[in-house]
């Protein structure tokens, strides 16, 4: 490689950690023309092709990833050499996006960026919360480096690492015949008109489960109404609707309030892993490995 292509081995990872050229772009503040003319450069240096174009997306081939793994050792010895001789290494920066299911996208992940903010605070950060289907469907798109998720999905091309655990418990407002007692039983719970979050939520598939292990079926489940969101499903239960299962750590603040009462279900096993959830087929970018380093440094206490 010819010493005038080194400064776009900075525009090549930044394309192959963000997934696209127009991406990449966004991310360095340049066109889209600029960022496929520096790649081009690489490439016609190199005599190889270093991405595969697909949907709109750049997918590393064999030869990418390769030089990935040289650009990022150069361009981390770049940066030692300006702290070795500036006296100071530069503050990381760039964009980190993030997709969380509705748990830890609403109880763990808004701690989780104002620790990450007073580290890094030049790594822009965009959340969307979601249910977990649509969670790993935008990471496995390349719509965020990294998703957090109460559940698992098919794709071959997804890794997850846990960093939280999880709870599910029937919640009851203080006033129903059930908030004096330490536990309900299976039948009890199928035969209670029930409120519970939608198909593709993680914690509805983690009661199912459960339900299935314990050797009865989800249909056998009362089933009052369905929504998409916890705030409202807690809103539901105080009303009267019904009762529902949710996330210790969704009816923390009502629990202690005295508005609810969470109850396990004797028999059956309501605890899940929180994972961490990022597409092995696209590299990592820096605000994506030190995000995970929080969750490592800083892991999450359970719900229970």
């Amino acid at each position: 490689m010819d010493a005038d292509q080194l400064p776009h081995l900075g525009t090549f990872c930044t394309v192959a950690e963000a997934g696209s050229f127009t991406a990449a772009a966004r991310l360095l503040g340049v066109t889209q023309a600029a960022v496929s003319q520096r790649v081009q450069a690489l490439e016609r240096d190199l005599g190889t092709a270093l991405f595969r174009r697909r949907g709109g997306r750049a997918l590393l081939t064999d030869a990418g990833r390769q030089l990935h793994a040289y650009a990022q050792k150069i361009l981390a010895l770049h940066r030692e050499a300006r702290r070795q001789v500036g006296g100071r290494e530069p503050a990381p920066a760039g964009e980190l996006s993030l997709a969380a299911s509705s748990v830890p996208g609403e109880w763990l992940l808004p701690g989780l960026l104002a620790d990450f903010r007073a580290r890094h605070p030049h790594v822009r950060v965009r959340a969307a919360v979601a249910d977990t289907r649509e969670v790993l469907r935008r990471v496995e798109q390349g719509k965020a480096d990294l998703g957090l998720a109460g559940g698992k999905g098919d794709s071959p091309h997804l890794e997850y690492r846990p960093f939280a655990r999880d709870v599910l418990a029937v919640v009851v407002p203080a006033s129903h015949p059930w908030a004096g007692r330490r536990r309900v039983t299976p039948g009890q719970l199928c035969g209670q008109p029930l409120i519970l979050r939608e198909a593709g939520s993680a914690s509805r598939a983690c009661l199912e489960q459960a339900l299935t292990a314990a050797g009865r079926s989800p249909a056998d489940l009362a089933v009052a109404l369905e929504l998409g969101s916890n705030e409202a499903i807690k809103e539901a239960v105080l009303r009267g609707v019904g009762a529902a299962v949710l996330s210790r750590a969704a009816v923390q603040k009502e629990v202690e309030a005295g508005l609810l009462r969470a109850l396990p279900v004797a028999g059956l096993s309501l605890a899940r892993e929180m994972f961490v959830v990022h597409d092995r087929r696209r590299p990592l970018s820096i605000p994506a490995r030190l995000f995970l380093d929080l969750l490592e440094s800083h892991p999450c206490p359970p719900a229970d």
